[in-house]
């Protein structure tokens, strides 16, 4: 029935970073990957989500399809013998599992950085591209919607949102750490404008940074951030002349292949400290970049949770959330359990009609237009009394998880498996 929602997640927390930017799935590689899914398996309902952290599939099905999925991601990257890397999976294939894992990857609660914002979002557009590609049904645009339901309760009820403990901030804690001693007003390039880049320049502009460089290959999108942020945009094609000016990098570039290689830092001729801060996946900056003497290099997995007040509100106010969650679930299990029986309500609400509309047939030829009309209306309002006690009481077993015995009881009482399951009133 609807019991049968099932996860297949790799993220940071079983997969270092080097295993996370093999797999990771760009916007058109997720797209490509939900036309894949909907052509391979048998699923009514299919979500992809890939972020820095996490590359995960949602999907409802009877059948485990696990193994085949991680195949055919490994067909979508091109990696011939991807599942070697199964073991770096997490399989979730109870369906309680799976929707609890959702609710909380989408509240943030298994963000690297609790309580990171920038997920919300990026649920969101997983969302968006499920629709676009109809592998969204009933189930998962109402789960979809309790979900985004849970998350502005969050935001209003609890400190969990507060304050600006998320992946990009943390970067902009590292670069005050790591220049505090060493130039007082760094020259800071940020390369690539997307939203974790962006969020960086915002970020930079609320700490009061002056000297703040902005390059992306689409000129015109770093210029509407820069004038934003009061920030200088320079010319992709330039970038080699910001590098040597720059003490900081932070890079957020989005490919399969490093951008920035070990070749190109060393013909910099760097004299003094420079600081790259990658927080691209798969990484933008070459590991061994940092073998180039007065080059160091922090990926995102060394980008981690700073002991601050902000971090510290939101740790305090897991269990409150964790509070919304289990209500926000309990109803939607409700929906999910009622939905259960609603093709069983319907044949009813049908085979009741069956019945009114052949006892009028017997009598209507002798009845004139008004007593017609009024013989009408009082059947009718009738079988809605009649039907009103076994739907609620159909919904009160299912709230009890003993539905199963009372369908089958109205089947066998009004022979429903010959009615249509959907009503034609």
């Amino acid at each position: 029935m609807l019991q049968n929602f099932k996860a297949i997640s790799l993220s940071y927390k079983k997969a270092p970073l080097d295993i996370r930017e093999l797999i990771a799935l760009d916007e058109n590689s997720c797209r490509q990957f939900i036309q894949t899914l909907k052509s391979f398996i048998q699923a009514s309902d299919i979500l992809v989500l890939s972020t820095c952290n996490r590359t995960e599939v949602y999907y409802n099905s009877d059948v485990d399809y696990s193994t085949e999925i991680v195949k055919l991601l490994g067909i979508t990257k091109g990696i011939d013998n991807i599942t070697q890397y199964l073991d770096y999976f997490t399989i979730l294939n109870e369906h309680n599992d799976a929707v609890q894992h959702l609710f909380e990857v989408s509240m943030g609660l298994e963000s690297q950085v609790v309580g990171d914002m920038q997920i919300t979002n990026q649920v969101k557009q997983s969302y968006q591209w499920a629709a676009d590609n109809e592998t969204a049904g009933p189930f998962l645009h109402r789960l979809m919607h309790t979900i985004f339901f849970t998350n502005k309760r969050v935001v209003q009820e609890t400190a969990f949102r507060d304050g600006a403990a998320s992946t990009s901030y943390a970067a902009i804690e590292l670069i005050e750490e790591l220049t505090a001693d060493v130039v007082a007003e760094p020259k800071i390039l940020v390369v690539g404008v997307g939203e974790i880049g962006a969020d960086v320049c915002r970020h930079l502009k609320d700490k009061g940074y002056q000297h703040v460089t902005i390059t992306n290959r689409t000129m015109a999108k770093a210029q509407v951030l820069a004038d934003e942020c009061g920030m200088t945009v320079l010319p992709f094609e330039d970038i080699v002349q910001g590098l040597k000016e720059a003490d900081v990098i932070v890079s957020s570039v989005a490919r399969e292949t490093p951008f920035f290689t070990k070749e190109m830092i060393q013909r910099l001729n760097v004299l003094t400290f420079k600081f790259f801060i990658d927080l691209s996946v798969p990484r933008s900056v070459e590991a061994e970049v940092e073998a180039v003497p007065g080059v160091l290099v922090y990926n995102i997995d060394t980008i981690q949770n700073k002991a601050s007040a902000a971090l510290q509100q939101r740790i305090n106010s897991v269990p409150k959330v964790r509070a919304i969650i289990e209500e926000s679930i309990e109803q939607f299990n409700d929906w999910s359990k009622e939905m259960m029986v609603s093709p069983t309500i319907n044949k009813l609400k049908n085979a009741l009609e069956s019945i009114r509309q052949e006892e009028m047939a017997r009598f209507m030829k002798k009845l004139g237009p008004k007593e017609a009309k009024l013989v009408d209306n009082i059947t009718k309002s009738m079988m809605q009394k009649v039907i009103k006690l076994p739907v609620l009481q159909l919904k009160a077993a299912c709230k009890r998880g003993e539905a199963e015995t009372l369908i089958d009881l109205l089947n066998d009482l009004f022979d429903l498996e010959k009615q249509p399951t959907d009503s034609h009133q």
